[in-house]
């Protein structure tokens, strides 16, 4: 719920110089890059596009192009070829020496069938047309290697990582000609352009801009940081929140926004301060992340940035252990910072003291004084999830009653239990007992199971790789859709693939997502063989059978662990009760 980009140790950072708007050090923060076509030349490309094959987008390539169109990643002019994109991966710069740090490249499907020399159009996901493209290079990226170079991680609990496992094989690159921005119908008041965002501040009448990054509500002590911010440079102040796809389970941008808002009326002062939507699509990037924040806000017209502990992270890895340093985002930027003209303001720890009611710097606050903090799983099991109003010491009243309207108790709340194991392992009669036990506690189930869903939502998918991905992919997303709306799914399948169960958790969100390893034995599953599928790989009529010609991959440190062979469905229905018990899913028994 809360992000840490109030957190920064000012001991161990070294701010570089302040520098003004017209120290421009090209090419960032100059002449933006704009690749929208209008007049004649639109329409005629509208109607040529009518017979070009197409590209359907994904919501994430279709954030990039998006900002690739307005300026907002100058100097780029289109997604990555070949050249820039080797360069990036292994010095963070382009081919031609300027410093950019992520790969902003557009996947296909190594049988896509498209070639150098061919004009496609790029779709959104309704095949609305957005642009075309002159296909100049299609070329191969291994996922491990841009995995380990830009996310410093082959760990599929990252969720970029597990995202780039159904990407394709092939990457595309070539002119662009954009047609038509994506459409957005929320907040369109406060989606404004890069060269829209510098005319509002440059009517501020300040020469330095401090922006801020948040994906997650704006509390006390942000708000108390960006005033201090914004008052240490005597500058504008730009509220820029990312509403494109940020870290999974995060709140979502229509709350928030609306948050931000209130706040911005009510608490900001309206002569300094700008607010602006970013449909970004994060990467979770930690310190690479943090330089591209600081180069997109630097096109924006920003000359300083806030950069917290631990940016941009996306939680712990397969081991429990955070992927990136807590201060590396800042030591790169302290680096590089003043190649892109931007200076990042470090801050401490913000702490509220109690007795003056007021926030300070931690380190800045009087030795003994009572102080109050709240952590993000504070907040989430102490408040939130109970229903109980946050103190306003902590947020602001406006606030707070945003967060309670969007986000009921937790028993209220959605949950995926996500059953994996062999075939024949016992999951889906654990789900079938689980449904009765969620009833008697007053919480509806519905049931995804694999074999059900082979034959209705994914009929016709064999047993290949690439179609089990689908088919698990598939029920991840509509496991997705349940929870996002508050119900409660069993998902049984198989789903024999480390990379594809953590794809699912980043969809569903990390801290609504059970993983449930059911670990039966081989010879046991082979014992029960109520399919006969296990006795047609042994005799060659089957091929890619999990457990005995395909592997399957044991979950890494899931949530909980079932044996069957020593307890029944009833036991491990009820240990699956007790853990949703404990996280809050569930009321405990003395309360109903």
């Amino acid at each position: 719920m809360i992000d840490n980009t109030t957190i920064v140790e000012t001991a161990e950072l070294i701010t570089p110089p302040m520098m003004q708007p017209q120290e421009l050090i090209t090419p960032y923060g100059g002449e933006l890059v704009n690749l929208l076509v209008n007049g004649e030349e639109r329409n005629e490309l509208v109607r040529q596009a009518a017979s070009l094959p197409s590209v359907q987008l994904s919501q994430r390539s279709l954030c990039d192009l998006e900002l690739l169109a307005v300026g907002a990643f100058s100097p780029l002019r289109g997604f990555m070829g070949q050249a820039d994109y080797a360069s990036v991966l292994e010095n963070m710069r382009l081919a031609d020496g300027t410093l950019f740090p992520i790969p902003i490249t557009l996947p296909v499907a190594a049988n896509s069938g498209i070639q150098p020399g061919q004009q496609i159009a790029l779709r959104d996901a309704t095949f609305n047309l957005i642009a075309t493209m002159t296909v100049e290079e299609v070329f191969e990226w291994s996922l491990a290697d841009e995995a380990e170079r830009v996310y410093q991680t082959t760990d599929t609990r990252h969720p970029l990582v597990a995202e780039m496992h159904g990407w394709g094989g092939h990457y595309i690159a070539g002119p662009i000609r954009v047609l038509n921005l994506p459409r957005h119908h929320d907040f369109v008041d406060l989606r404004r352009t890069p060269a829209e965002v510098r005319s509002l501040l440059a009517e501020t009448g300040f020469t330095n801009v401090v922006a801020f990054q948040t994906r997650n509500p704006i509390h006390r002590a942000h708000e108390e940081l960006t005033k201090r911010a914004a008052a240490r440079i005597n500058g504008a102040l730009l509220l820029h929140p990312v509403v494109g796809q940020t870290s999974p389970g995060d709140v979502d941008h229509y709350t928030r926004v609306r948050s931000y808002k209130a706040l911005v009326r009510k608490y900001y002062d309206g002569a300094r301060t700008v607010l602006s939507l970013l449909p970004l699509a994060m990467r979770m990037a930690g310190p690479r992340e943090a330089l591209w924040h600081a180069i997109i806000r630097r096109n924006y017209g920003a000359n300083h940035l806030i950069v917290g502990r631990d940016h941009a992270s996306p939680g712990p890895n397969s081991a429990g252990q955070p992927f990136y340093g807590t201060y590396d985002a800042q030591h790169l930027l302290t680096k590089v910072g003043p190649e892109i003209g931007m200076s990042i303001l470090p801050f401490n720890e913000m702490v509220y003291l109690s007795e003056e009611a007021r926030y300070e710097e931690v380190d800045h606050a009087p030795k003994g004084a009572a102080t109050l903090s709240l952590s993000g799983s504070k907040v989430r099991s102490d408040y939130l999830a109970k229903g109980a109003s946050l103190p306003e010491w902590f947020t602001r009243p406006e606030v707070g009653a945003v967060l309670a309207q969007a986000y009921p108790p937790r028993h209220q709340q959605g949950v995926c239990i996500w059953l994996t194991g062999l075939s024949g392992a016992g999951k889906s009669t654990i789900a079938e007992v689980l449904t009765e036990l969620l009833a008697e506690h007053g919480r509806q189930a519905t049931i995804l199971d694999g074999d059900v869903v082979r034959t209705h939502l994914s009929k016709g998918l064999g047993f290949s790789k690439e179609d089990r991905d689908t088919n698990i992919l598939r029920i991840g997303y509509v496991a997705s859709e349940i929870v996002k709306h508050h119900g409660l799914v069993m998902c049984a399948a198989v789903s024999p693939y480390a990379a594809t169960r953590d794809a699912v958790r980043a969809m569903v969100g990390a801290d609504r997502f059970v993983l449930v390893y059911v670990d039966t034995p081989l010879e046991v599953c082979e014992e029960r063989d109520t399919k006969g599928l296990y006795a047609k790989a042994r005799r060659g009529e089957m091929k890619g059978m999990t457990g005995v010609d395909d592997p399957y991959e044991v979950p890494v440190r899931p949530e909980l662990v079932l044996t069957t062979s020593d307890s029944t469905p009833l036991d491990n229905a009820r240990l699956i009760i007790n853990h949703l018990r404990d996280k809050g899913f569930l009321l405990n028994d003395a309360t109903f």
